[in-house]
């Protein structure tokens, strides 16, 4: 298969190349990424392996560089997001240009090149806010921050144009990931950043909203599998059943680290705040088989040791 990644250099998106082209997973004969390198993207992501894939530079806005990116492409995976909630109840333009136009000027030009899949990777914050249960694929979106209805709003457009155009298409939704590469705008680097530069790390309101995380590595590895046996139509949500709150993550975290809990400080909490997120990711196991996972603990220390040992890629970026 002839892979188009876009947002290939971001967190997500580059833990997916890099595993294509270490081999971890298999199937795809040429790459191409496509990514405007904003603040949370980073060529240097894909250091390693520049040989092995074309890199283009540039907006998924644009429409004669998607064109020209899609020739020669049979799939095409879309990472390209703005993704960051408090960004978006900042200045929400961007990411109804990034997350919605950008998702439409995709899907056109998927459908005017004949490209043969083209998977929306998504979110489970469509959903909005869930007390208890988990949301299955067929609830209704219900998303409460300016992020969640641009990702929502795209969602809408991609099933728009698998009814109307043919096109065949798949989103997938994801929990919170987590492990290497990740902008310290989000919560785990954040934490794990300010730790090694020994200050505090601030929780939103009493820290009790609750999350579902997955390592980043089995979300590639999930994705990887409906590239290639997913539904045409369809949506999957990807989750591990691993949950905790606010507090707990941070206080895991600080336990990693040697810290106690003296480095916590309560700030204000968020605007539009969503309590819980959770996932039934049953459908994804109905069709692909029971998925294993890395272990929390394990994927988290992990993760606080490639931190703590990339001091180079950490100085390269700058925080939004």
């Amino acid at each position: 298969m002839r892979l188009l990644v876009t947002g290939g250099a971001g967190f997500i998106g580059s833990n997916y190349v890099r595993s294509v082209l270490s081999g971890a997973l298999s199937g795809v004969s040429s790459m191409k990424v496509l990514d405007s390198l904003t603040y949370a993207g980073n060529k240097s992501n894909l250091h390693d392996y520049s040989s092995q894939f074309e890199f283009l530079e540039g907006d998924i806005c644009d429409e004669s560089l998607v064109l020209k990116s899609f020739k020669g492409v049979d799939a095409v995976i879309n990472f390209a997001a703005e993704s960051h909630v408090d960004n978006s109840i900042r200045e929400s333009k961007k990411f109804v240009e990034t997350n919605v136009l950008g998702v439409q000027n995709l899907l056109n030009q998927a459908v005017k090149s004949g490209v043969t899949k083209f998977i929306q990777v998504s979110t489970d914050e469509v959903y909005g806010s869930i007390p208890e249960g988990s949301w299955v694929e067929s609830s209704l979106v219900a998303p409460n921050s300016p992020y969640a209805a641009s990702k929502a709003a795209a969602d809408l457009l991609v099933n728009a144009f698998h009814t109307t155009y043919g096109l065949n298409t798949t989103i997938t939704r994801c929990c919170n990931n987590y492990g290497p590469y990740q902008y310290p705008e989000k919560i785990i680097p954040l934490f794990i950043t300010n730790l090694i530069k020994g200050i505090e790390v601030p929780i939103y309101g009493d820290g009790t909203n609750i999350r579902e995380w997955i390592h980043v590595e089995d979300h590639c590895k999930a994705i990887h599998k409906v590239l290639f046996e997913g539904r045409s139509g369809g949506t999957y949500n990807i989750g591990s059943g691993f949950e905790l709150t606010n507090l707990q993550l941070a206080q895991t975290i600080l336990e990693s680290m040697g810290y106690t809990s003296e480095k916590i400080v309560f700030v204000a909490d968020r605007l539009g705040h969503d309590y819980r997120y959770s996932l039934d990711s049953s459908k994804f196991t109905r069709e692909f088989g029971e998925n294993t996972f890395v272990d929390f603990q394990c994927g988290l220390e992990a993760t606080i040791s490639w931190y703590q040992s990339n001091n180079q890629w950490l100085s390269r970026i700058v925080r939004k």
